[in-house]
């Protein structure tokens, strides 16, 4: 029987609770989308516009809600989407995020700009794993990837993962420049100086420089280094920029989201040729941020091993498609020959459950887990998954269906804006 949280019996309860535990700087740059918000809120209100069609006397006694993904088996087909600066919503940050996946066997996605370390995460979900009395093999872990202009600082990185045991990188495609946050801009927001980006530490990290030349220049360098990680003093970065004579002048300085992240010289030709030889036979690629079938096809042209149809939470172009809008043309457009995730709007298990039946291979929730973590550090995280979990399988034995892969179009009727009902 399921141990209810009678404070938070919903998503929508959990974000409320979270909103009044965060400071404002963190809840604001967690929560707001681009501009005006509107692709934020029309990625939640597009799964309004579909409605299931429940199948009855059907035996639905035996329902298994698991899937098999990149080799292993996830217990729904839901997983963390990664989110940057977890530690902001709670101490833990993406430790409490890893355990809490490791015990209701979720995979997890890591953000390159996380509060801990790639390695620390994956032994936490090895130690977890078998806390929970597993045999200790990890649930499978993904690393969301900012190719950098300077790309010597990502091929460190996905050497890196390679070794922990990482089993894709999810390359970021939709931010050639950063989207316009208004709330962002107006607090000014920075990461507090008792935080760091820890995955660029040894290649100059937000909290300072490149640790194999602070060794060469010695104790006096160490010692102002460690004036700036106390918040006196740091170096400043520089955001890349295109030069009057054409050229281009890649970002300066340790390597922080606002300067580094955004990569406008980012291409198919180029880009993802190299990063499939980086990664090799080792971990797989994906590109994170398609929204298009055009996109899609090009996506096969170039061999990627999966696409993630996401518009970065509303964080980028405001009044791009909805995601769930998005999905069905990329669906079309890929024919079942790589998977097709999707991010974006999640907040029920129902919502999973029309995701499923659009076509998506699997669904992946952020801010849901943000939520939780400031709730409950990862109590509020296992809280936030098990609404889901409980959500989305009573939405398949009331649907009429025992396995996820009978899930499909058939079980949905779309609304318009007459409310008039067609099926798909």
């Amino acid at each position: 029987m399921t141990l209810h949280d009678l404070n938070c019996l919903t998503i929508e309860e959990l974000e409320k609770h979270a909103a009044t535990l965060m400071d404002k700087q963190t809840r604001d740059y967690y929560n707001e989308g681009a501009d005006s918000g509107s692709t934020l809120r029309e990625n939640i209100t597009a799964f309004t516009k579909y409605r299931i069609r429940p199948r009855v006397l059907r035996d639905v006694s035996r329902i298994n809600t698991s899937i098999s993904l990149f080799g292993t088996t996830s217990s729904l087909p839901l997983g963390v989407a990664p989110t940057a600066m977890q530690r902001l919503a709670h101490t833990d940050g993406e430790l409490a995020t890893a355990r809490a996946c490791a015990k209701y066997g979720l995979p997890m996605g890591l953000s390159s700009f996380a509060t801990s370390t790639l390695e620390d995460v994956a032994e936490a979900v090895t130690s977890a794993t078998k806390q929970e009395g597993g045999s200790g093999e990890r649930i499978p872990q993904v690393l969301q990837l900012y190719l950098f202009e300077e790309r010597e600082h990502s091929r460190k990185l996905i050497q890196r993962a390679k070794k922990a045991g990482y089993k894709a990188v999810f390359l970021t495609v939709d931010t050639p420049m950063l989207g316009r946050r208004n709330l962002e801009i107006r607090n000014q927001f920075k990461l507090p100086a008792h935080f760091e980006i820890p995955n660029f530490k040894a290649q100059g990290d937000e909290n300072g420089g490149d640790a194999e030349a602070e060794q060469e220049a010695g104790a006096e360098v160490n010692n102002r280094r460690r004036e700036q990680i106390k918040g006196k003093e740091r170096r400043k970065s520089e955001a890349g920029f295109t030069r009057k004579d054409g050229g281009r002048s890649p970002p300066k300085g340790p390597i922080t989201f606002h300067s580094h992240a955004a990569n406008p010289t980012l291409s198919w030709e180029r880009d993802i040729t190299w990063l499939k030889k980086e990664c090799g036979s080792d971990m797989q690629v994906w590109i994170k941020g398609v929204a298009t079938a055009e996109d899609a096809q090009l996506a096969i042209e170039y061999g990627v091993d999966g696409i993630v149809v996401s518009n970065h939470g509303g964080r980028q172009l405001n009044g791009a498609l909805a995601t769930l809008d998005a999905l069905p043309e990329v669906v079309a457009a890929v024919q079942k020959r790589i998977p097709v995730h999707v991010d974006g709007g999640v907040r029920h298990g129902t919502d999973i459950f029309k995701a499923l039946a659009l076509g998506a291979d699997f669904v992946w929730i952020g801010r849901p887990v943000l939520w939780g973590l400031a709730y409950g550090g990862q109590q509020g995280v296992e809280l936030a998954l098990r609404l889901f979990s409980d959500e989305f399988r009573l939405a398949m034995g009331l649907a009429g269906v025992t396995k996820v892969e009978d899930i499909n179009k058939s079980y949905l009727v779309k609304i318009d804006k007459s409310g008039f009902v067609a099926r798909l």
